[in-house]
């Protein structure tokens, strides 16, 4: 009998919990218009992807990738998977979750204010005196505050050899109807859902609106969001509609698309300690588009696991506000957003506001104004890549035409750009796109 060991790597990170608003949109593809902790380890991870397309394309080195069947194309090395670890679940559809009445809850509501709704937390009772007794009746029943996104979210691949087992520290939990009841051994007529968990995420224009009533029934669910801004609407679609396209299209992008013989997919989802429901998270990552058809040769609607952790990540809201206690003071969260990518080149990079923190407004512009992680640099560095590769061994959809512009390569990544379009057709068709003219930058 054989025996099998996973080795972990962690090969991307990210924290933030930030969006600039459609205002501070730049045309010259410089900042990170969307810093929420999801997409920022999302793009450290494409850096990764194109650090090991390098190694393999042009150092002929060990890479996670190998030849693909045709010409200039590479596909990811069949003992290979990637798992997304998030401390807390997306923001938009995954995390209208039920509250049900006999649950109790992880930590205190936090205070009531004019910001309760754009962060994303719930409305809180007023009557607080209880809080900090985690097991009284108000604490089980009161409606709390979701943790602060003060997330790190991690791509990791996993490589297989022969060894002992490993088993993974998750488990999978249903929190509505009669698949409860096998989790809590309750009866499915006595649980009662007495609220949700609310979203700041608006929906689309387009989308049916939520119906604002009190209660479970304040939200509609599986519709497409838009993460919210702080006076200044933003076009950043929500991370659980993010998630799920990826789902379909893979995390790679149109630009790396170009190289691969096949998208990269996920293969779980791991979310950390926090209010959890299996069957919501299922509704927003996959069931939204499990109908979707027709898609070309290599893109699908990936299998993906979703599994729960217990481990509570310390930096959250609720884990943070615990160790405080009745310490003065309002808890936000932090404003700048981390990357980091296993990449031997600037590794690391800082930003708040879209920008490399510490850039001023005359700064603004420059090569050091730009994130590692913004399009124009990811786009740096697929030039880079091609640059480095002879033109007779380039994939053939970029030996067709003369390209010029990073909408041009964009498009030129036909397989995919028909998955997307077939995605939005059947399932996203009120997705909020950018105008080309943000992207015809060189």
């Amino acid at each position: 009998m054989f025996l099998l060991q996973v080795t972990k790597e962690v090969v991307s990170m990210g924290t933030g919990t930030k969006c600039i608003g459609q205002s501070k949109m730049r045309k010259s593809g410089d900042i990170l218009n969307d810093s929420h902790a999801e997409v920022i380890a999302r793009r450290s991870f494409q850096r990764y992807l194109t650090h090991q397309l390098h190694l393999a394309a042009t150092l002929k080195e060990d890479s996670i990738f190998v030849p693909g069947s045709q010409r200039g194309l590479w596909k990811l090395r069949p003992d290979f998977s990637f798992v997304f670890f998030s401390s807390h679940t997306p923001c938009g559809d995954a995390s209208i979750i039920p509250m049900l009445e006999f649950e109790e809850q992880p930590c205190c509501p936090v205070s009531n204010n004019s910001s309760v709704e754009a962060t994303g937390n719930l409305e809180v009772l007023k009557n607080k005196r209880n809080c900090g007794d985690l097991h009284s009746p108000l604490a089980k029943k009161m409606r709390l505050g979701t943790p602060a996104r003060l997330v790190t979210n991690g791509i990791g691949h996993h490589g297989k050899q022969e060894s002992v087992p490993v088993t993974p520290d998750v488990n999978s939990s249903n929190l509505t109807g009669e698949r409860l009841a096998t989790v809590t051994g309750i009866s499915p007529h006595d649980v009662k859902v007495v609220d949700i968990y609310r979203t700041g995420a608006k929906c689309v224009p387009g989308e049916a609106g939520d119906s604002r009533k009190p209660g479970a029934a304040y939200h509609q669910v599986g519709l497409l969001r838009v993460k919210p801004g702080r006076g200044d609407r933003t076009c950043s679609m929500s991370c659980s509609d993010k998630v799920a396209r990826w789902n379909v299209l893979g995390c790679q992008g149109a630009l790396l698309m170009h190289f691969l013989e096949e998208p990269i997919y996920l293969s779980a989802v791991v979310i950390g300690k926090c209010p959890y429901s299996q069957e919501v998270m299922q509704r927003a990552l996959i069931e939204r588009c499990q109908k979707v058809s027709a898609l070309p040769k290599g893109f699908r609607v990936e299998e993906l696991k979703i599994q729960q952790s217990n481990l509570q990540f310390e930096q959250s809201r609720c884990a943070v506000q615990a160790k405080r206690g009745d310490s003065p003071g309002r808890l936000v969260p932090c404003g700048a957003a981390i990357s980091w990518s296993a990449v031997p080149e600037h590794p690391l990079d800082v930003t708040a506001n879209g920008f490399p923190q510490g850039t001023t407004k005359k700064g603004i512009g420059s090569l050091q104004a730009r994130s590692q992680i913004s399009k124009m640099e990811l786009f740096r560095s697929f030039q880079k890549l091609l640059s480095r590769i002879a033109e007779d061994k380039w994939p053939d959809s970029l030996r067709v035409q003369k390209l010029d512009t990073y909408h041009e390569y964009k498009e030129a990544a036909s397989a995919y750009q028909e998955a997307w379009s077939t995605l939005r057709e059947q399932a996203f068709g009120s997705w909020i796109r950018n105008p080309s003219d943000y992207h015809q930058f060189k």
